[in-house]
């Protein structure tokens, strides 16, 4: 056997290295300041430590926190995961008594989980983040040690940590235990880990919260500390700076300050739609139901309640049963429908359909309900009553990326009218809980990566995170601020029109299965609704604004006229109050401009004797004069480009 082994780079070059050579050597072979700042090392698609001893020829990666978009996510990952462990470190020099249990990264940040008899205090955070800071500042190394899973429950018992041994415990006692050393703490954990503790240098702590322990109610309540942790001081104070936007704009703040809605306790998770409120709705149904007509959709309404029998058929009983509201009659068990698409088929099957009449696009604003949790609700961006832009497209094979690419564009040409213009995609692949046969999703997933290709979309994988019945693409929206939401998804199912029995008549005369596309643009009315109020901080775009215009008198002489114009303006469609109070203008300019309201006409004594208006736009200091006939030609361009 040779000495030698081939490392393969990036990008495509390759060098020879003696065997066992470790990643830190070959970092250090390219650059000494590639060593110093790599956190760890992509070995043939898999991450590892740095300290990882190469046996055999490989393609390697070096992460580092400059690295590019691909590698920065894992570079985060990491730095994340150390964050976490120096947390608990540091909560263990503070707290000794505290006992650790689990701390992962998650998106933004990480957490942990401690049992501690005393409650921690917000004034604790600021000496635990001090304490780290220390702890990066010793620049401990992160040392991997393998033990036997016996040998490791033995030793977190005797140093008093029962959780942590109860979760060695329920690994197989046949498997080794990977555990993580830095000075003198230690930990479970799989890895891979920055190769020292000072690595992790722009993090903050951000709050305190409770969780049961395995996230079950039953077991006892820990105590959470959440932290964020980034690759650089910018990108900390950008994420920081985000949270404080955020906060400002939250959708339930503004939905009550502008009188959208409300949430209350005996209908949880359900919305309270007022009028105002109410009209954005319907707006965003009206222009939806246009777009649909216009691309040869059919509109159907299907039934809230249906018989179990429907959903074991259709496999959602397995699946979704747990999300499921029920309810008795006659001796029938019924689920209220937690989305459309077994009643689709339904409608569907009512007759024999020809190829001819394929693709048949069937759209619903499918009313759905689904037993969330409370803890996960949030305002209206995550509740337990909904209501789709819900469609199925049944097609023949051929037609899938004839009908990806028109969805695609429908989809894009929606949300650029609502203010999205970047879109991200990712492609969901089998989940591990799932309905049909590998060989029917090696299909699927084929077929929707050939359509995706077609459509000119780039995407990234989201292994594992499709529907149990297909693989989907999943559409994700950046707002004002950076953040993303997932809002549309496209689905390719083989397995629903099978299990549904549904079927057309060949152009050969066969009986065949139609494939059949899920597909929605804004998801549920509710959380996009929510994602828009935040979007624009509840200064809503002219054509979906409550209140588009509020005509306000200078003086009560001008009560008449200001009546005649709020007229004329309603006779053309648009939404438009009066306020014929008898406050100061200023004040009324004030009050409207708190409610976001887009224009405020004053109209006094001159304008009513030349009839005109003076022009306020909401945002802006100036106000211009102008003709009535002018404002209502400006205001339909407005509507017409949906500005």
């Amino acid at each position: 056997m040779s000495d030698q082994i081939k490392i393969t780079f990036p990008d495509g070059a390759s060098r020879e290295f003696l065997r066992g050579v470790s990643g830190f050597e070959i970092a250090k072979s390219i650059a000494i300041s590639l060593a110093k700042s790599a956190l760890a090392i992509r070995v043939n698609g898999e991450l590892h430590d740095l300290s990882y001893l190469f046996e055999a020829d490989a393609k390697i990666e070096i992460i580092t926190p400059k690295s590019g978009v691909h590698t920065l996510k894992d570079a985060l990952e990491i730095i994340r995961h150390d964050a976490a462990h120096i947390m608990a470190e540091a909560v263990k020099e503070l707290f000794p008594e505290t006992q650790v249990t689990i701390g992962p990264a998650i998106e933004n940040g990480f957490y942990y989980d401690f049992a501690r008899k005393e409650p921690f205090v917000l004034e604790d955070l600021e000496k635990i983040e001090n304490k780290m800071r220390e702890i990066t500042k010793r620049d401990e190394k992160l040392v991997r040690e393998v033990w036997k899973r016996d040998e490791a429950v033995k030793f977190f018992n005797s140093i008093g940590e029962k959780y942590k041994a109860e979760i060695i415990a329920s690994i197989p006692a046949n498997e080794d235990i990977s555990l993580y050393r830095q000075g003198q703490f230690i930990d479970l954990c799989r890895g891979p880990h920055a190769p020292s503790t000072s690595h992790v240098k722009h993090f903050k702590l951000m709050k305190l919260a409770g969780a049961y322990w395995r996230g079950d109610s039953k077991n006892e309540m820990l105590q959470r500390i959440y932290g964020t942790a980034w690759e650089s001081e910018e990108s900390l104070k950008n994420y920081l700076h985000v949270l404080v936007e955020a906060e400002k704009r939250d959708h339930r703040k503004i939905g009550r300050a502008l009188d959208l809605f409300h949430i209350q306790e005996e209908a949880t998770g359900s919305v309270f739609w007022h009028p105002k409120g109410w009209i954005i709705y319907r707006e965003i149904e009206k222009y939806l139901r246009q777009k649909l007509e216009k691309n040869g959709y059919v509109e159907v309404k299907t039934p809230q309640l249906v018989d179990r029998i429907l959903w074991e058929k259709s496999g959602h009983w397995e699946k979704f049963r747990e999300n499921m509201f029920v309810a008795e009659s006659e001796e029938r068990l019924l689920a209220i429908k937690p989305m459309n698409c077994p009643c689709h088929v339904q409608i569907f099957n009512q007759d024999l359909k020809s190829y001819r009449q394929l693709p048949l696009r069937m759209a619903e604003f499918g009313s759905c309900h689904r037993n969330e949790s409370s803890g996960s609700l949030h305002g209206i961006m995550r509740v337990r009553a909904f209501t789709q832009d819900d469609a199925h497209i049944f097609c023949e094979e051929h037609q899938i990326n004839s009908e990806t690419i028109s969805f695609c564009e429908l989809l894009k040409e929606v949300y650029r009218d609502f203010g999205f213009e970047k879109i991200d995609v990712k492609f969901s692949t089998r989940p591990e809980k799932r309905a049909g046969s590998d060989d029917t999703w090696d299909k699927a997933e084929a077929a929707l990566a050939e359509a995706v290709k077609k459509a000119g979309l780039t995407y990234e994988i989201n292994p594992g995170e499709g529907a149990f019945y297909g693989p989907k693409l999943e559409f994700h929206l950046t707002d004002a601020i950076g953040r993303t939401w997932q809002c549309g998804t496209l689905q390719v199912d083989f397995i629903l029109p099978e299990r549904l029995d549904a079927s057309y008549v060949a152009q050969d005369g066969s009986r065949k299965r139609p494939v059949m596309l899920h597909r929605a643009i804004i998801g549920t009315f509710e959380r996009f609704i929510g994602i828009l109020i935040e979007n624009c901080a509840g200064k809503f775009p002219l054509w979906l604004a409550p209140v588009q215009m509020v005509v306000a008198t200078i003086t009560n002489d001008s009560d008449q006229y200001a009546r005649q114009v709020l007229e004329k303006l309603k006779s053309h469609g648009f939404r438009a109050e009066a306020d014929l109070d008898s406050q100061k203008i200023s004040y009324k300019i004030r009050e409207h401009s708190l409610k976001k309201i887009p224009y405020i006409l004053a109209v006094g004594k001159k304008e009513s004797e030349s009839g005109s208006i003076s022009v306020r736009k909401f945002g802006e200091e100036n106000q211009y004069s102008m003709s009535l006939e002018e404002f209502i030609l400006l205001v339909r361009k407005r509507l017409d480009d949906k500005k």
